[in-house]
């Protein structure tokens, strides 16, 4: 059976030349194919992964990008030169160690799986990336209807069937996760094991993290817009029962000036309110209008495959 290890490489290079040589000692008994796909990396990832190309003919393809387009855009480039009958999506940093791949193959192969999530008993990011990954969590529950009981990690295995499903998202802004959940609800789960990096800090950044959520809310969900919806259906009610307490108030208190502070509270209120509306309205009109500009998805400056670079 042949798997394809699909990696996205940034800032990655002490690494990911030990990852693929364990990689390739570990999993020599299948037919393996590994993807590597530097994603803008400011450090010399570009020539370790040239040079891995060269010297693992046949295994490795290495995927140049052009610039840094995210950790999701990365990982589409190389989910669409991926060729083997699963492919395993991991990070370069060792955090997902390369025995358990044999672990998750063979679970998606036993429940014939079109995807599994891998889980763990305790996750060695940092407060900050555990934060977001919590927050992540619970809001996917409702825009993308995931299941409750469902992690969404970085660490997954595809089949070829969803692979073909997922790549044919060619918008700018994928967002990996959602992609499947849209596709399919076969899903699996396997308890593995997570370790510290062996490298550097997660190139997750508070920015980052919130362009991803983004992706999440605006391109997989009009869920907000319905949340916005309700807002001011809401507000309506409350102002016109508001305007009603007034009117009867100031009949039976004539002599009682209006509140000079309350009508400003209501102004910044629905002022405020109105700004996140149109906001998030703007969000969504923005990424279609990118969409039709044809922003890319990512943009390849070489492929390297069988000592070739083309």
């Amino acid at each position: 059976m042949k798997i394809t290890i699909v990696i996205p490489v940034y800032k990655g290079a002490r690494t990911i030349e030990n990852l693929c040589a364990q990689l390739i000692g570990e999993l020599k008994d299948y037919d393996l194919e590994i993807v590597l796909v530097n994603d803008g990396s400011p450090d010399n990832s570009d020539a370790v992964c040239a040079g891995l190309s060269r010297k693992h003919k046949g295994i490795l393809k290495y995927i140049c990008l052009a610039k840094n387009f995210g950790e999701h855009n990365a990982v589409m480039a190389g989910l669409n030169h991926a060729t083997g009958g699963y492919a395993v999506i991991i990070d370069d940093d060792f955090q997902n160690p390369p025995e358990e791949i044999r672990k998750v193959v063979a679970h998606a192969v036993a429940g014939a799986y079109d995807v599994v999530y891998t889980y763990y008993d305790k996750k060695y990011h940092s407060p900050f990336r555990n934060l977001g990954s919590k927050f992540n969590d619970i809001v996917a529950n409702y825009l993308l209807d995931k299941p409750r009981d469902l992690y969404l990690s970085s660490f997954k295995c595809m089949n070829k069937f969803l692979v073909n499903e997922v790549i044919k998202y060619k918008g700018p802004f994928p967002y990996i996760d959602g992609l499947i959940l849209r596709s399919t609800r076969n899903i699996g789960k396997v308890l593995v094991r997570h370790s510290k990096r062996a490298e550097g800090r997660s190139g997750y950044t508070a920015r980052k993290l919130i362009r991803l959520w983004l992706n999440m809310f605006v391109n997989f969900s009009v869920y907000p817009l319905r949340i916005s919806t309700f807002f001011g259906f809401l507000f309506s009610i409350f102002g016109a029962a508001a305007s009603v307490y007034l009117v009867i108030d100031k009949i039976i208190h004539p002599a009682v000036p209006v509140g000079v502070t309350s009508i400003l509270v209501a102004v910044l209120v629905l002022s405020g309110l109105q700004l996140i509306m149109l906001g998030l309205i703007g969000e969504y009109l923005g990424k279609q209008f990118l969409m039709n500009n044809q922003t890319p998805q990512c943009v390849i400056r070489s492929i390297s495959a069988n000592g070739k670079e083309g």
